[in-house]
């Protein structure tokens, strides 16, 4: 395949109870269909909150069968709990194996690697990244394996949490901390990826649209599919604004649209929560 399309979206944040959040999904799926990419990829918080709510993620899993192409998925913290940091307060829901488990079963692998158009395309499941778990372990070992095997190619990143800020040593601070993927395992990240050549990490959870380069390393935050936040919850780092992100990759080199599906709306999370 000489070029390969890419559709990413993320928090989605379903729920069967909250249609105001069904419908941003469906303007997603007309767009999709009307467009038709090779692949869709949720970058994490496919539900609103599977912890607590366990039809919440079979019932977004049923939508995302629903569209006209393959997906991928990974695990958000709305999905599988959050991680622990080593500052700020401890999440209400921390990742778990039960969680994980959870995912697994009901909608599949939390990590993954696949080959397209020249390049090699990694998606980790970065909520049990600081956990201590057993798949904690287990898939750093895994990236390191498949990292072996790149051969060259370039590669594409793909995780929930963005790596960091603005660099890579930007400090953990209480307030943000839960916002990154957290140290140390940020920093076993970087390392192991600089052995190949990163050239692109995909995230999301941060409900704003952020594109910016470090290094060789592009950086894109995609936006909620679902909601935006106000000032006074989360600070404005970037776009406040629900819509997904497109991608044309070919052999060495890629390109990124940011846009929004026809008829998408910025639902207030406020609003969402008041019903």
């Amino acid at each position: 395949m000489s070029q390969f399309r890419l559709t990413q979206v993320s928090d989605t944040h379903l729920a069967r109870r909250l249609p105001t959040l069904t419908e941003n999904f469906q303007r997603i799926c007309e767009h999709v269909d009307a467009t038709r990419p090779d692949l869709v990829i949720n970058s994490g918080d496919l539900a609103f909150d599977a912890p607590t709510n366990a039809d919440d993620l079979a019932f977004a899993k049923a939508l995302h069968d629903a569209l006209p192409v393959s997906c991928r998925y990974l695990p958000g913290n709305h999905d599988i709990g959050d991680n622990p940091t080593a500052v700020g307060p401890v999440p209400p829901q921390t990742a778990s194996e039960e969680y994980r488990q959870n995912f697994l079963k009901v909608v599949g692998e939390d990590r993954w690697r696949f080959d397209e158009a020249g390049w090699c395309f990694i998606g980790l499941n970065s909520l049990i990244m600081n956990t201590g778990l057993a798949s904690e372990a287990e898939q750093f070992d895994w990236l390191a394996s498949e990292l072996a095997r790149v051969n060259g190619k370039p590669v594409a990143l793909f995780v929930h949490k963005p790596l960091y800020l603005n660099t890579p040593g930007d400090p953990e601070l209480p307030e943000t901390a839960i916002r990154y993927v957290p140290q140390p395992a940020r920093q076993r990240l970087i390392e192991m990826f600089g052995a190949v050549d990163l050239r692109l990490v995909a995230s999301g959870h941060v409900h704003q649209r952020r594109d910016f380069t470090f290094g060789r390393v592009r950086q894109v935050w995609a936006p909620s599919a679902g909601f935006v936040m106000s000032d006074k919850r989360q600070e404005r780092i970037a776009l406040k604004e629900t819509g997904l992100v497109e991608y044309r990759f070919t052999p060495d080199s890629f390109e990124v649209r940011h846009i929004r599906a026809p008829g998408q709306v910025d639902i207030d999370l406020d609003s969402v929560l008041k019903g």
